[in-house]
């Protein structure tokens, strides 16, 4: 079974629904999202294309990323 990612949604959203996207997260570069507090309270409104451009990681990168570990990208 594939899993599916939406880009659009919330940090937040997407992490309570999957408890292995914040590792994922990390390990592109999202340094801050496993510190405590972070999804619960930024992660509330910050979306990946949001955090991408803020932290100038390339969005195709993380796209490729996901999709390496077995996830279907909704657009």
């Amino acid at each position: 079974m594939t899993k599916t990612i939406d880009f659009d949604k919330t940090i937040f959203d997407l992490c309570s629904n999957d408890s292995d996207i914040p590792l994922i997260l990390e390990a592109i570069g999202f340094k801050d999202i496993t510190k405590p507090g972070m999804i619960t309270t930024v992660g509330r409104f910050m979306t990946i294309k949001k955090g991408a451009a803020a932290k100038k990681i390339d969005l195709n990168d993380i796209k490729q990323e996901f999709i390496r570990r077995g996830y279907e990208i909704i657009e």
